[in-house]
Parts: C-alpha cells; structure tokens; sequence
C-alpha cells in the first residue's frame, strides 16, 4: 500500500456476534479486504468476550490495520443490554491496544446517515448500500455490513476531512 493508503477494520459489537469488515482506501476510494462474523454463542458470558478479544486480536494480526472502527454504544430501552453491549465493544477495541492502531468511533445513526442517507435506515438498506458502493458480487450478513458500513463512515469523513483541508491551504 501507497502511503495515502490505509486498511481500516470495522466493528459491529454484539455480546453473541460481532461483524467485523476490512477495507482499504487508496487514493481516498474504498475497496473491499474481507468481512464475516464473530460468533460467541457458546458459554457464560466471560468466554463469550473472550471469543471475541481472541478473534478479533486473530484478525487484526492476519489483517494489520492501521485503523479501527467501531459502533458506540447506545442505548434504547434495555440497560442490561446496552451494558454487555459495553462489553463487546471493549473486548473488541482491548485487542488493538498494544499495536498502533488508531481508534475511531461513531453512533449508528451516524454511520447509517453517511452510507444510506437516512440515520433511520434498516439493516438491509445498509447492506444493499455496502454491497453497491463496494461492488461486491454477494451481499454480506447484517452484522458484517454493519462493520463494513463503519469503515466506510470513517473512509467519508476522511475524504471530507482531506477536502477541507485543501479548501482551507488554498484559501478558498
């Protein structure tokens, strides 16, 4: 990779699946790397956040991202659930902490709002907008469109980062 190339690793968070999604961007477009699913159905709790800090610390050594991207946490009606949702994520993000990984954060809103247009957007509004802005032959699950619907959130606010900042050289 060039050195305005980055690969960027996106993260669904769930406390039973974890979506995970790589990209590359070069030259400020987007290509796809690879995406799935962590599953920790299996054991109590502790074991299931520790499949997915085992996993996720996996794929970050195969993938070697130089950014990692993840949904913060909201929380709708249920506490309970938003606390093991907490705790995914961080057993996710621990993985990255003793490699130069920097880590970006966004709401799910936002991040649907950056892909679909609508931060109300359905699960499969987001995937039918990963798999076209991706051009990919197979729809990805809901939970690895998600994440890779993250990393391109991040690829957009790069991209209108970079923008503004040439605006702002040129003085314009």
């Amino acid at each position: 990779m060039t050195k305005e190339s980055q690969r960027v690793f996106g993260v669904d968070p769930g406390s039973r699946k974890t979506g995970f999604g790589i990209i590359d961007i070069n030259n400020n477009k987007p290509s796809y790397v690879t995406s799935g699913v962590i599953k920790s159905l299996k054991g109590d709790f502790p074991e299931r956040l520790e499949t997915i800090f085992k996993s996720v610390s996996s794929l970050i050594a195969e993938y070697q991202p130089k950014i990692i991207v993840i949904e913060s946490v909201f929380v709708h009606k249920n506490a309970g659930s938003a606390l093991k949702l907490g705790h995914a994520r961080a057993a996710a993000l621990c993985a990255s902490f003793d490699r130069d990984i920097k880590v970006f954060e966004y709401a799910p809103r936002e991040i649907k709002k950056a892909i679909v247009g609508n931060g109300a957007a359905t699960k499969e509004q987001v995937q039918h907008m990963v798999t076209a802005i991706l051009d990919l032959s197979i729809k990805p699950s809901e939970d690895a469109a998600d994440a890779i619907a993250a990393a391109l959130c991040y690829s957009n606010q790069r991209n209108l980062t970079n923008s503004l900042n040439k605006i702002k050289v040129s003085g314009r």
